[in-house]
């Protein structure tokens, strides 16, 4: 009996313990019987559509048959909001780490967020550093050492900041961002896309007239699609 494309997703799916992001399915599927030219659009509608599996977060899916399992190892625990935001907060992180990396940028995360998990592993792990490079003086280096995700080049200079802003004041980062805009960095703002009005109000506030055409909003979904938009060259990268 021949073998669906929904079976061959959902078998993929147990074999990895339940779960898998959207990127690691398109590297681990065998689409030599698919017929089409774009197996990986495929694969996103079977996820998007199958009954038998539910999203955890953009990008990220999981086996309903496996619901309570994948839950209580990722630590996400729905009735509890604290895990929740916990497990949000550190997968953005995670893959602002891995796209930075992929791009072979230098990649850091805040020295306490090291133990705050992406999916199966902890930050500190993926990560290329949680020491702030001596990038410039004392003073600026303590506004950038708390930002969420920080990408450096080769020279050890700041290219991007990310700050993900779940729960916490959207202005508080951007407060962060007018004292380091002398470097000639990108600025970000990640969130769910129902909070880009209020980052829009608060960027536009004359206070921060000097940043408002530098920062940019990245909405959760839009992280989640650049993850799955890079090219699996290497297994090492999951």
């Amino acid at each position: 009996m021949k073998v669906t494309q929904e079976e061959q997703v959902i078998e993929v799916l147990r074999n990895e313990g339940g779960y898998a992001t959207l990127r690691k399915l398109n590297g681990l599927i065998d689409f030599s019987s698919w017929a089409t030219k774009t197996p990986e659009a495929s694969v996103r509608r079977i996820v998007q559509n199958s009954k038998r599996i539910f999203r955890i977060r953009p990008g990220l899916w999981a086996l309903e048959e496996m619901r309570n399992d994948v839950l209580n190892q990722l630590s996400i625990n729905p009735e509890d909001k604290k895990s929740e935001d916990l497990f949000t907060h550190g997968y953005y992180q995670g893959l602002l780490v891995e796209i930075g990396k992929y791009r072979h940028q230098r990649t850091y995360v805040p020295a306490q967020d090291q133990n705050r998990v992406f999916i199966d592993k902890k930050l500190g792990e993926i990560t290329d550093t949680t020491i702030l490079p001596d990038f410039t003086h004392e003073e600026l280096k303590r506004k950038a050492r708390t930002i969420d995700v920080i990408w450096f080049n080769e020279r050890s200079m700041p290219t991007d900041f990310y700050e993900v802003e779940h729960t916490t004041d959207i202005k508080n980062s951007l407060s962060k961002f007018y004292e380091l805009q002398d470097f000639n960095s990108g600025f970000y703002i990640v969130a769910d896309v129902c909070r880009k009005n209020e980052f829009e109000d608060k960027l536009h506030a004359s206070m921060f007239s000097s940043i408002e055409n530098r920062v940019k909003f990245l909405s959760y979904d839009q992280v989640a699609d650049l993850y799955q938009g890079l090219k699996i060259v290497d297994r090492s990268l999951w």
